[in-house]
C-alpha cells in the first residue's frame, strides 16, 4: 500500500499547510521564494509519482484515488490563498482575475462529481490531451504568480507600461487555463449527459 509513488503523493498533501503558510503574507518576499521552491518540488513529485508507479508496475488503487485529489487540492489551496491575499489583481481589470480562479475551481469540483457519478455506472472518462494542457497552464500560472511576489523588482517596461514579468505571465496563463478549463469541462459534461436520464 505505502509504495514510494504513494508516499510522494501523500507528501504533496502533507506539504500544503506549509505552502499556504509561506504565502500568507504578501509582503514577505522570502516566504514567497520558499513557497515557489516548495511548489516546484511538489510539481516534481507529481511527475515522479506517476512515472515510478507506471515504470515499476506499482500502480495501486490508493494511488489512483490520491493522485488527482492531491493535484486538485494543491491548485485550490494556491488559488484561494492568492485570492485572499490580493495577488490575483492586475492592470485594467483589477480583482476580476479572481473570476478565472473561480472558473478553475468550479470546473474541478464539477468534474470530480461527474467522475464519481460515472464511476458508479462503470464508465471511465480518460484524460484528454487538452486536459493535460489545461493542467500544464494551471501549474505554470500558479508558479509564476508565486514567483512574481518573490521577485517584485523583476519588471519589464513596454510602451511606457511597467509590469512585474512573472506576475503578468501568471495572470495571462491563468486566463488561458480558465478557457481550457471551460472547454475540457464541457467535453466531460457531454460524455456524462449521455449516461443521464
Amino acid at each position: 500500500m505505502m509504495s514510494l509513488p504513494n508516499i510522494l503523493t501523500l507528501s504533496r498533501i502533507v506539504a500544503l499547510p506549509l505552502l499556504a503558510f509561506l504565502m500568507w503574507w504578501p509582503e514577505w518576499e522570502f516566504g514567497y521564494l520558499l513557497a515557489f521552491v516548495l511548489y516546484c518540488a511538489m510539481g516534481i513529485t507529481d511527475y515522479f509519482d506517476g512515472y515510478l508507479a507506471r515504470s515499476s508496475g506499482a500502480v495501486s488503487k490508493l494511488g489512483i484515488f490520491l493522485d488527482p485529489i492531491a493535484d486538485k487540492i494543491m491548485v485550490a489551496t494556491v488559488i484561494l490563498v492568492l485570492a485572499a491575499q490580493g495577488v490575483l489583481r492586475g492592470p485594467y481589470v483589477g480583482d476580476a482575475h479572481v473570476v478565472a480562479g473561480l472558473i478553475i475551481l468550479a470546473r474541478e469540483i464539477a468534474v470530480s462529481g461527474l467522475r464519481e457519478f460515472l464511476g458508479g455506472l462503470q464508465v471511465s472518462v480518460p484524460v484528454s490531451k487538452l486536459a493535460k494542457w489545461k493542467t500544464t497552464f494551471q501549474m505554470v500560472c500558479l508558479g509564476a504568480l508565486i514567483l512574481g511576489k518573490a521577485l517584485p523588482g523583476w519588471t519589464v517596461t513596454v510602451a511606457g507600461f511597467t509590469a512585474n514579468l512573472p506576475h503578468t505571465v501568471g495572470l495571462t496563463t491563468l486566463w488561458a487555463a480558465a478557457v481550457l478549463t471551460l472547454v475540457t469541462g464541457w467535453d466531460y459534461l457531454r460524455v456524462g449527459l449521455k449516461h443521464m436520464d
